[in-house]
């Protein structure tokens, strides 16, 4: 799995890591984390307000940051 979080870094862009991260540990998943933080290369997913969570190239969320049990759901329909 393939796990790209959207942000400039600000407090909520990292949330978002630590969440999915604890998430993907506690399904026991293998996943790839990288962190996109060039406004361009953001822009191309279509999302307009960070934070954002791609998965395998799919945009799942953009623009908040999800509870910790909506991203275990994200991941789970994801696998």
């Amino acid at each position: 799995m393939d796990i790209k979080i959207l942000g400039k870094g600000y407090p909520r862009c990292k949330r978002l890591e630590e969440i999915t991260r604890e998430v993907v540990a506690e399904m026991g998943l293998q996943a790839t984390f990288s962190k996109v933080m060039d406004v361009n290369e953001i822009m191309a997913y279509d999302v307009i307000a960070t934070p954002g969570l791609v998965v395998n190239e799919k945009v799942l969320v953009s623009g908040r940051l999800p509870s910790k049990d909506e991203v275990r759901e994200l991941l789970r329909q994801a696998v």
